[in-house]
């Protein structure tokens, strides 16, 4: 039997060209970014495609393994020996009723009730969000080229991730990003550690500036130089997704894009399960969702061209402030080769999207759960996610990270005095305010 890094490989995503395993993200052939690519029918043969029927087999043997994203580990681009310091990953897949109800309203809610799934990484381990899996898996690969150092440019979920798996590796971390970051991201950097350097300029200025930095230093920057198996690790959302379906694939996915990434690893994850015969193959449809003050790959999708328009990012979802993003061409390849769509949401309107969220479902989203959630809102009424679909939304981030954005919305209630008078007084002129926002809600209706 090989190695476990023996079945994977880098291989330009363009003209094929094959690069081995090293800290490398760029052909040097044709300037194309590198992929990680699989020996299926080794990993048919690890997983016991062998048995007699494989199918259950490989099902039974990946539910057995502990709750976490490890239990793909022939999926994911991890080096010989690698041992898992933490429980990554299994995060809920939760039926939204209350969420679809109030997204539809009439007839058709209740249908897309029964049909309407949060995947919910605003409580994934450590760092509460989707950026521990890639994190977890790039920094695998960190330790098993030599680096002591590990880097990377952030919008702040990835800073947090980077932090705090370097903490539990014992690695030395610097963080670069925006200056005008949330502070709750800031502080949720700093508290594990890591050297923050912040700069005064947007995510693509820092980005660029990392760049330079990891040619110069030997420093492992998870999205730079090991950015290939940093992005395999989103992949384990897809196939959490499917197996909480009861190993089937859903009708829409409907994903945030920063840098457009995350939506591709998803659409690889399918592929992979229906190559390994894990899941009946079937068409899926994939939906983008960005904030109209950053949608570089939302426009394009729009417009029907095939390239990208950098913007300069003017939006409060800071975690999707990427206005020339890495991934964007793949982004739109994926979307418009499942039929799907890209929206994008106002900053008022993913405000209005987090409150709903968390008044329906009582899960607290950051800004792109807003953004994905508005979006979704707008793909139902433009008929484009029917209700009778299974549809996932990807919440990838907790509100606890972008408390700042609420600021002002919600008043702070008069003390009162601990008398029973005192509250009944109190509850009759709140339930007054109540009946008068619904009758002033229904003059505008």
């Amino acid at each position: 039997m090989p190695k476990h890094d023996a079945y994977y490989e880098l291989r330009c995503r363009e003209c094929g060209r094959r690069w081995g395993n090293q800290p490398r993200s760029i052909c040097e052939s044709c300037f194309s970014p590198l992929e990680v690519a699989y020996d299926y029918d080794w990993i048919r043969y690890l997983l016991g495609q062998d048995a007699m029927d494989p199918r259950a087999a490989i099902r039974r043997r990946i539910s057995e393994r502990p709750a976490n994203m490890w239990r793909y580990a022939e999926l994911l681009p991890l080096p010989d020996g690698f041992e898992p310091r933490l429980p990554v990953g299994c995060t809920p897949l939760l039926r939204a009723p209350q969420l679809a109800q109030r997204l539809l309203g009439g007839k058709d809610a209740e249908t897309a009730a029964l049909n309407l799934y949060i995947k919910n990484d605003a409580v994934c381990l450590p760092t509460l969000s989707f950026k521990d899996r890639v994190v977890a898996v790039a920094l695998g690969q960190a330790s098993a080229f030599g680096f002591d150092t590990v880097a990377c440019s952030s919008t702040g979920n990835l800073a947090n991730a980077v932090a705090a798996h370097a903490a539990g590796l014992g690695l030395k971390a610097w963080i670069f990003i925006p200056s005008d970051l949330e502070p709750a991201k800031i502080l949720g950097t700093q508290v594990f550690g890591a050297n923050v350097v912040r700069i005064a300029g947007s995510y693509d200025q820092v980005n660029r500036l990392c760049s330079q930095i990891a040619e110069e230093r030997h420093w492992g920057f998870v999205n730079v130089n090991l950015r290939p198996y940093y992005a395999e690790g989103s992949k384990t959302v897809g196939f959490e997704i499917a197996e909480q379906l009861g190993w089937r694939l859903p009708d829409n996915v409907v994903v945030p894009m920063a840098g457009g990434s995350l939506i591709t690893k998803i659409k690889k994850a399918f592929d992979e399960l229906i190559k390994l015969g894990l899941v009946e193959e079937k068409p899926v449809k994939f939906f983008g969702a960005q904030a109209t003050g950053c949608s570089p790959i939302s426009t394009a999708v729009k417009t029907g061209s095939p390239e990208i328009d950098p913007q300069k990012p003017a939006t409060i979802a800071r975690s999707l402030a990427i206005g020339n993003p890495a991934d964007g061409h793949y982004a739109i390849r994926t979307i418009k080769n499942t039929g799907g769509w890209s929206e994008d949401v106002s900053d008022p309107e993913l405000l209005d999207a987090i409150r709903l969220l968390a008044e329906s479902e009582g899960i607290f989203t950051e800004t792109a759960g807003g953004v994905t959630v508005g979006c979704a809102g707008k793909l139902y009424r433009q008929d484009r996610i029917l209700p009778e679909e299974t549809t996932v939304l990807s919440i990838t981030g907790n509100g606890l990270k972008t408390t700042d954005v609420l600021a002002g919305v919600y008043e702070a209630e008069r003390p009162i005095v601990p008398k029973l008078a005192e509250f009944e007084a109190h509850l009759q002129a709140r339930l007054a305010r109540v009946d008068a926002r619904k009758e002033i809600a229904g003059v505008a209706v």
